[in-house]
């Protein structure tokens, strides 16, 4: 993700918003919710006005690819079956199938590859994850405070969670506010159910 685009997240997840967003694609101005793209090459989240975003597929191999808005709360899967050692990260693969793990902190995100049969054996005991699209999606897991939820998400809500970290966290353990934030995203996240993909 670019340093504006990543800024723009931040913004959001903390209640400030640019009122002079634009399309990254057309320079169109964008306003409040709006789509975005990845650049397939880079893996860069762009913003994208809506008739932008139109123009590609999630999954139709172009330059670009759409971010879809499905949200999946993935039932039978539980964060401790992925053997991560924190208890917050998202899953991102790519078109070669590998996979990498990126676990939010307030400096923003640690990146690891992940072990390519370890990958497999959890996305082939998982039905809806094995529909996961690479690049635009990914899989999103909270054990914090022991709440064990995953779920199959758009990769800028990802982005969204990591700008919120980064913007909220104090002191060392982040501080109670952090906290009551990433529990309230996750709430939401159930409230947006069900999207269309």
């Amino acid at each position: 993700m670019s340093t504006t685009a990543h800024g723009r997240l931040l913004g959001r997840a903390t209640g400030r918003r640019n009122a002079g967003e634009r399309c990254e694609l057309c320079e169109a101005p964008v306003r409040g919710e709006h789509g975005h793209v990845v650049e397939a090459r880079s893996a860069e989240v762009l913003c994208a006005c809506r008739a932008c975003a139109l123009l590609f597929e999630p999954d139709g191999g172009g330059h670009f690819l759409r971010v879809p808005d499905r949200r999946l709360r993935l039932a039978g899967l539980r964060p401790a079956d992925l053997g991560i050692p924190v208890s917050l990260a998202f899953f991102v693969t790519a078109p070669d199938g590998s996979a990498t793990a990126h676990y939010p902190s307030p400096l923003g995100a640690t990146r690891s590859d992940l072990d390519a049969p370890a990958w497999q054996a959890v996305a082939a005991g998982a039905g809806e994850l094995r529909t996961m699209r690479p690049l635009v999606e990914a899989l999103l897991v909270n054990g914090v405070r022991g709440a064990g939820e995953c779920w199959l998400v758009p990769i800028d809500d990802c982005y969204r969670l990591m700008a919120l970290v980064r913007g909220e966290w104090t002191g060392m353990s982040g501080g109670d506010q952090v906290w009551a934030k990433i529990a309230q995203y996750f709430a939401q996240l159930d409230d947006a159910r069900p999207h269309r993909g």
